[in-house]
């Protein structure tokens, strides 16, 4: 393959949405190929996925170095200065693939595989991913600020899969957890919703909050705040007095990764971390996350999300600064279920 030259002739875009068009590839694809330092917007390296280019702007594609085959399919763990990446190490939970993606003194990266909980729930459940995580790392017990969630910064629901980050030490988890908290750390996933999503990228703000009708989460529509009604908003937010607590600030940002007949493929990446964020915000949009047990219309037919199998939700990219500071990236492409399930769609 040669080096392609784009001229730009379409006006100001980003990068990542203009050569995924040019392409014909995801925007996923575009990211990789930015992260190998395969892209030039006359004669310079871009910054970041969201750069502008302006029309008359000449990128440049430069061709694959190295023939990468199914290697991409692997799971990869790298860093902002070492691109190397070990193979991942496999454990289990009963029946359940744990993969331990990164192992270091002062933190674990594994991919949590779905219908695993991070956590034990009040019904005091053996398995889960915390439980996994003691016996095989015992230092662990005394990390964090609640037994039942030893080493536990953030949490993944049951039905979803993908990458997390758990501390084996309390300065650590510290570390991480102010990280979290000034929403430093990098979350991204990638989801797939019913429907054709018309914008190519958004944000989803409506405050969430727990429901009094059932035992889920609630987006509560901006005009109930006294503000001007979100423009985003579907017909599935929930009014005020179906809500229990006045409900916390939320925000999802997304980008359409590649669209089929009746669904859209998106990345997704989450500011702040309430519980069911992602598929609550999906829901309030008017575009549930394909094989959503609790989030979906009770007219739409349910027959995709049965032959899914399970909830289309995957953390694909998780990154965040170590205790010296050293900034950390980890990816994990999408389970063989969901990428054969795509290929259906396709």
């Amino acid at each position: 393959m040669k080096d392609k030259t784009i001229i730009n002739k379409t006006g100001d875009a980003r990068l990542d949405v203009f050569l995924a068009s040019e392409l014909k590839i995801t925007r996923s694809q575009v990211q990789k190929m930015i992260d190998e330092n395969r892209i030039e917007i006359n004669g310079k390296a871009p910054k970041k996925y969201g750069e502008k280019v302006k029309d008359g702007d000449k990128i440049v594609v430069v061709s694959s170095r190295t023939e990468q085959g199914e290697a991409e399919r692997s799971l990869v763990a790298k860093t902002s200065r070492d691109s190397s990446a070990r193979p991942p190490k496999a454990d289990s939970v009963g029946m359940t693939k744990i993969y331990i993606i990164a192992e270091t003194p002062d933190y674990i990266v594994v991919n949590k595989p779905t219908g695993l909980l991070t956590h034990p729930t009040m019904a005091n459940e053996k398995e889960s991913l915390s439980a996994w995580l003691v016996k095989k790392y015992t230092e662990i017990k005394k990390v964090g600020e609640d037994k039942m969630r030893p080493g536990i910064v953030h949490r993944l629901d049951k039905e979803a899969s993908g990458l997390m980050v758990v501390a084996r030490t309390q300065k650590m988890f510290e570390h991480l957890k102010e990280q979290f908290q000034n929403r430093s750390i990098n979350k991204e996933y990638l989801v797939l919703v019913h429907g054709k999503v018309e914008r190519e990228e958004g944000v989803i703000d409506f405050p969430i909050g727990r429901s009094d009708t059932a035992d889920k989460m609630a987006a509560i529509p901006l005009t109930f705040r006294g503000q001007p009604q979100n423009l985003m908003a579907g017909p599935h937010t929930n009014s005020p007095g179906e809500l229990g607590v006045r409900g916390k600030e939320a925000k999802t940002e997304f980008w359409v990764e590649k669209h089929f007949v009746n669904f859209t493929l998106l990345r997704v990446k989450i500011h702040t971390g309430r519980t069911h964020q992602i598929r609550v915000h999906m829901f309030a949009y008017n575009h549930p996350v394909v094989g959503d047990p609790m989030y979906f219309q009770k007219k739409q037919k349910r027959v995709w999300d049965e032959k899914c199998g399970r909830l289309f939700l995957h953390s694909a990219k998780l990154g965040f600064t170590d205790l010296d500071g050293k900034q950390m990236e980890f990816e994990s492409p999408l389970p063989s279920e969901l990428q054969n399930f795509l290929e259906k769609l396709a």
